[in-house]
């Protein structure tokens, strides 16, 4: 019997495709990576002025605003690094860090702008109605399955979501018929990174890497992104990684810096450890209503302080993160 297909509406999409989905070459670059078990402990500065530049695609770890990596992000702020490109999955405190700081100008956007239950960035929205940057837009799972497809080493993955939307037309997807069943797939094409970046739980010096509870996309991230730096609220002993290793998110050889950053993801909450910080992020949307103000307050807390613990001091110390750390509902 004969499957009747009901066809979506055929506006071809019209976003544009901000990194190459090419295999091969993302292949050889992998291939050249050293897989040898060297120490790659550096400080946040060293990472970023060695793995970020100008022009970069940048993809963050995480999820909203739990488990973010603050402490690169403030530092790319710092660095006034530019013309960067942003994977905008399920971003909301990194997104609004790296529009304060004008670091990026195209965008692949699934949730930006909003910081869920705060409400909207005031200084991430004024930047995005700048029109200084060119978006294409996706759904979380789409813009998570190009992260996978390009850990799986393929250029696109067949999808039935997006078809028939808005976000469909405004993506750099493609419609293509299924060679088995002639139905109508959208192929998202695999997303490379230039640069991951992602906060855990702990990790060893060569960058073995273990997260407590959800890893979200960063799987895939980790496997996706050409160069990849990890944050971590611990550094520990190899053997204590391998006693456990199905809690291994990353594995070393995909990893070029590992930067100790107690408190990283703050004001954000990390899992199981410290809540997030609701009043600093109050302090955050209330700045960025000025153009003004937000300069006051970057210079205060970004700008100003040398290194990442310098900030923690100013926003509170170890008053506030002890605060934080007997509010957060998981805490062992």
């Amino acid at each position: 019997m004969e499957i009747e297909r009901t066809e979506p509406a055929s506006i071809d999409p019209v976003g544009e495709l901000f990194s190459s989905p090419d295999v091969d070459a993302a292949r050889a670059f992998f291939a050249a990576k050293p897989r040898t078990l060297t120490s790659k402990l550096m400080t946040v500065a060293e990472a970023v002025d060695r793995f970020i530049h100008d022009g970069d695609y940048l993809a963050s770890g995480g999820f909203g605003g739990v488990r973010i990596a603050t402490a690169v992000l403030h530092e790319v702020v710092r660095r006034r690094r530019t013309h960067l490109g942003f994977a905008g999955h399920t971003a909301t405190h990194d997104f609004q860090i790296l529009a304060a700081g004008r670091c990026f100008d195209r965008c692949d956007a699934a949730y930006i702008v909003g910081l869920e239950l705060r409400g909207l960035s005031p200084c991430a929205r004024r930047y995005m109605e700048s029109g200084e940057v060119r978006v294409a837009e996706w759904s979380n799972a789409t813009l998570g399955w190009r992260f996978k497809a390009a850990a799986m080493g393929v250029p696109f993955l067949p999808v039935r979501t997006l078809l028939g939307t808005g976000t469909f037309e405004k993506s750099a997807a493609k419609r293509i018929r299924c060679p088995f069943t002639g139905l109508t797939l959208a192929a998202v094409p695999a997303l490379f990174p230039d640069v991951g970046i992602i906060h855990v739980h702990r990790a060893d010096i060569y960058g073995n890497a273990q997260v407590d509870g959800i890893g979200i996309a960063d799987w895939d991230l980790a496997r996706a992104s050409k160069r990849l730096i990890l944050t971590t609220e611990r550094i520990v002993s190899t053997g204590e990684i391998r006693a456990e290793p199905s809690k291994t998110l990353v594995p070393y050889w995909l990893v070029d810096a590992v930067c100790h950053v107690p408190y990283g993801s703050f004001p954000g909450n990390m899992p199981y450890e410290y809540y997030s910080d609701e009043a600093h992020l109050a302090e955050w949307m209330e700045a960025g209503k000025t153009q003004a103000a937000l300069d006051r307050f970057l210079d205060k807390y970004i700008h100003g302080p040398r290194e990442f613990a310098e900030y923690l001091e100013l926003a509170g110390g170890e008053k506030r993160l002890a605060e934080l750390r007997e509010m957060e509902p998981l805490r062992r």
